[in-house]
């Protein structure tokens, strides 16, 4: 199975520190946000990468490469202008193929083990994980019920940016066009076409500056716990 870094966001609310540094390659715990993905994904056997940009987008290659030094090959997906979401996944539809693939947000830090995921997706057009509410998002995005993700239900959770999706769902989606995800999912939901699961470890979004420094000072102190013991 293919995965896709999702890593085209311009980070308003990072600035000042994304005025000359894309977003992905901002660091914590000594190495870029989207490096922790790449190497999680590679020890979970994920080999076939994509990565989108656009603001900045020439750097992440330069960062980057093709991928080798990680273990893993990189094909990128060049925006003119950031497409969202589901735009971005549907612009770079010639590099994943007609197969169900892993997409990841770039700006977020989890631990989830991505070895677990499900490789077939069966009655469902999409897979989502799923986390428990952060203080700064307390409604929540979709439920989650008998393996079900559902739109519409007061026992909300919070969309973690991990997620399987078959090809199809995107097919409508002229290339080059901006679309977001959230509507896509919603129409699958409403027929029970998408599955899901609760990751209850570490989540973060890292969309501010304090959220950068507080993910910094985790890893780093965790690191020097696991030195100290």
């Amino acid at each position: 199975m293919k995965a896709m870094v999702l890593a085209a966001g311009r980070g308003e609310r990072m600035r000042p520190l994304t005025d000359d540094t894309p977003k992905p390659l901002l660091e914590a715990g000594g190495k870029p946000l989207i490096v922790w993905h790449i190497e999680r994904l590679a020890r979970a056997g994920f080999t076939e990468l994509v990565i989108n940009h656009a603001h900045l987008g020439e750097k992440i290659e330069a960062a980057l490469g093709d991928g080798s030094r990680f273990g893993v090959g990189i094909r990128y997906s060049h925006e003119i202008e950031a497409l969202e979401t589901a735009g971005g996944i549907a612009n770079a539809m010639p590099l994943l193929g007609p197969e169900p693939f892993l997409v990841v947000n770039g700006d977020i830090f989890c631990d989830y083990d991505f070895t677990t995921l499900p490789r077939e997706l069966g009655e469902f057009s999409a897979w989502l994980v799923l986390v428990g509410n952060p203080d700064h998002h307390p409604d929540g995005d979709f439920a989650l019920r008998q393996g079900k993700v559902l739109g519409d239900d007061e026992h909300k959770l919070t969309f973690s940016g991990i997620g399987i999706y078959r090809p199809e769902l995107f097919a409508a989606i002229a290339h080059g066009a901006k679309a977001r995800l959230a509507p896509l999912l919603r129409e699958q939901m409403a027929t029970g076409r998408v599955g899901g699961e609760h990751h209850r470890g570490l989540w973060l979004d890292i969309g501010t500056p304090q959220r950068l420094q507080e993910l910094d000072d985790l890893l780093r102190n965790s690191r020097q716990k696991a030195l100290s013991e």
